[in-house]
């Protein structure tokens, strides 16, 4: 017979869509979560008006009670947190720091939800992270947190292989997903003692530092390998870019050139014939989508109609 565990009393803490799965099994999972954690409500679009974050619509449609601190470091937000008195808090992409005093108040501690095979790829962008380095595989850590960033025990992982046409969103919302599947379970496990905390090798950690718009600039000197994992790894943001000139253009997708090499005397950023195939600093990339201001994205042979870039022409 199947016994059903008990109800946990929970705190949740997180902010983007990433964290939405999570939030929704530990709801369906019947757990008494006695407060959501994200961050603020912030300026966004056009009119800059204040919006909510994507957890803190989801938990207000679920008739959770929210809670949008901007700093947990001030003894009025522990000690608001620990008359919680909870048995848990499970975070997720939440984006504040949690000192050593809201950490250790939940009775089984903090469990994080995050996205890479840790020790690889600690800190802020692991989805994209993986990506950009060419890794085989990548997956969901559930972790027991500590002082340190994303230094703590690790309690259960999955995995999830990776191939050359995955993008940073995809992968994002497949990770998100698993994470939302294997958080019921494993903090039911946890309670139970049934897991056992493993240290991680902090000697084959890596780190994974927030994404910057700069980043996804494209220089022509790098491998076409290297540029071509960029341009998945950073779809949808920061995407990747390149300058004609004054004009900005938007590389939505793109491969490695099967063709011949160019010849030695060719610089990086030349395109090579009527395909958009472009030289890097090794081989060649083949631009497939692109788009320019104002318009919307658009296959090659459709975008050199309105927008001729012909063999032997420099790109910036």
């Amino acid at each position: 017979m199947t016994v059903t565990p008990p109800p946990l009393r929970l705190a949740f803490m997180g902010t983007p869509d990433f964290a939405l799965p999570t939030l929704d099994a530990l709801a369906a999972a019947d757990h008494h979560i006695a407060a959501v954690y994200c961050q603020p409500p912030r300026p966004a679009g056009r009119g800059q008006q204040e919006r909510l974050a994507p957890v803190h619509t989801r938990a207000v449609d679920l008739g959770l009670p929210v809670r949008t601190p901007t700093s947990l470091k001030t003894a009025e937000a522990q000690a608001a947190f620990a008359a919680l008195d909870l048995d848990a808090a499970v975070v997720v992409a939440y984006g504040l720091i949690l000192p050593p005093a809201i950490l250790a108040a939940p009775r089984l501690g903090c469990l994080n939800v995050h996205a890479s095979l840790l020790p690889r790829w600690r800190g802020a962008a692991p989805i994209q992270r993986a990506i950009a380095a060419g890794d085989d595989e990548t997956g969901i850590s559930l972790m027991v947190m500590e002082a340190g960033l994303d230094t703590g025990p690790v309690l259960r992982t999955r995995r999830v292989a990776l191939d050359d046409s995955i993008t940073g969103g995809a992968l994002h919302d497949q990770l998100a997903t698993l994470g939302g599947e294997m958080i019921v379970d494993g903090l039911a496990d946890w309670a139970a003692g049934r897991l056992t905390a493993q240290p991680q090798d902090d000697s084959a950690a890596t780190y994974a530092g927030k994404l910057t718009r700069a980043e996804g600039r494209i220089d022509w000197h790098r491998p076409a390998a290297e540029l071509a994992r960029a341009v998945r790894a950073f779809d949808p943001w920061p995407g990747c870019w390149c300058q004609d000139g004054d004009t900005r253009l938007a590389v939505k997708a793109a491969t490695v050139s099967d063709g011949p090499p160019a010849a030695a005397d060719v610089a990086p950023g030349t395109v090579l014939d009527d395909q958009l195939t472009v030289t890097c600093g090794a081989g060649a990339l083949r631009l497939t989508v692109l788009q320019r201001p104002g318009k919307g994205p658009m296959a090659a042979a459709d975008f050199l109609r309105g927008y001729p870039l012909a063999a032997g022409h420099r790109l910036s």
